[in-house]
């Protein structure tokens, strides 16, 4: 188990988090991980600790100190989550197409695991954001839309004239917003960082995530931060085995089931360490292209070298825990390395797959 918090970010405005294409008109619904890295090296640079910081997670030979997850939405109690391809979805229904569901609630995860099935009457889609919620629920709506906020530049040399254009974002309803992870790779890690990465997440809370931060966007209340463990903080453990009658009247305890073969769950995107001994044919797992823009002090604008990477919610089957690297994706010819931060924050779940298990209130 490793030491671990939540932390659950409150936006005060809307949020543009640039797509991997960098068309303006479109927005990413994931704040991901290695952008969540590189917003909190920022704030470490800001708050004069980025040298030790890098030496004891990019840089770091035994692996980072700290790991982060990527940014997912939640609204009110409910934390929705890229659930694991190795269970998801579940068997074909005549009344929700699981498919279509990117976020599910953590809830719904923990069910599939426990091998508890889901009921079709319960669940329906809310549209807009992607998100499995509860069909009974008052407003049946999720915890964010995407939206297009339009605006007019004025030229003010060549004469009177606009040139309008659009900017889409996330705009949040009441009560919701993103949660990560952070997790430590021991408790001597987590009692040299914790503090400081708190630091951070609370300066980049008020000065913003993502796109158009000189506008006012991406920026949240105080962050809050839930302590605990990974993966409980993920996954509770169920506890002992219930009690079984016997057919004498005595009480007996329940023979555990045979532990299933399990994989790794990403909760964040992944670029393998050579050391990471991967089966790439078994599992369940996507690909995508990382690029983007450096914002250094010393140059800023150059294109990052493009990385492909492991998705979230991919699941790899791995002997030994995910190690994960840092590639340097820095121009060439660049002053100084600019690091991709490929760690992954992973949960073991079973390899099994829903469609394994009947959906409860599916019709034969």
């Amino acid at each position: 188990m490793n030491p671990a918090f939540v932390v659950r970010f409150r936006p005060n405005g809307p949020w543009r988090i640039g797509p991997d294409t960098g068309a303006r008109n479109r927005v990413d619904r994931i704040y991901h991980s290695d952008s969540l890295f590189s917003a909190v090296t920022h704030a470490m640079a800001r708050l004069g600790q980025l040298d030790q910081w890098l030496a004891d997670t990019a840089a770091n030979p035994d692996g980072p100190a700290v790991r982060f997850s990527s940014c997912f939405p939640f609204l009110k109690k409910t934390q929705f989550v890229v659930p694991p391809q190795s269970l998801w979805p579940p068997p074909p229904s005549a009344k929700v197409r699981w498919r279509n569901a990117s976020f599910v609630p953590l809830a719904v995860v923990r069910a599939l695991v426990a091998e508890q099935p889901l009921d079709e009457n319960a669940w329906a889609i809310d549209g807009a954001s992607g998100c499995l919620i509860p069909s009974d629920s008052s407003s049946r709506s999720g915890p964010f839309r995407t939206s297009v906020r339009t605006r007019a530049a004025v030229d003010r040399l060549s004469g009177p004239g606009l040139e309008v254009h659009g900017t889409a974002c996330l705009e949040f309803a009441p009560g919701a917003g993103l949660w990560a992870v952070v997790s430590f790779a021991d408790e001597a890690a987590r009692s040299a960082w914790s503090d400081a990465v708190q630091a951070a997440l609370r300066l980049l809370a008020d000065s913003g995530f993502g796109g158009e931060r000189s506008l006012g966007w991406g920026g949240s209340e105080a962050p809050e931060f839930t302590a605990g463990v990974l993966p409980d903080l993920i996954l509770p453990p169920n506890g002992a085995s219930a009690p079984v009658e016997t057919g004498d009247g005595t009480v007996a305890e329940a023979l555990p089931k045979p532990a299933p073969e399990t994989g790794w769950w990403l909760l964040s995107l992944y670029s393998p360490a050579a050391a990471d001994a991967i089966d790439w044919q078994r599992g369940s797992y996507a690909l995508r292209t990382r690029g983007g823009r450096v914002e250094s002090p010393h140059a800023s604008g150059d294109s990052k070298k493009a990385l492909r990477m492991v998705e979230e919610g991919s699941v790899l089957v791995c002997g030994a825990p995910l190690r994960g690297a840092a590639p340097d994706v820095a121009p060439d010819g660049f002053p100084h390395p600019v690091y991709r931060a490929g760690f992954p924050v992973a949960v073991p779940v079973p390899l099994r797959s829903a469609a394994a298990a009947p959906a409860a209130g599916a019709s034969a």
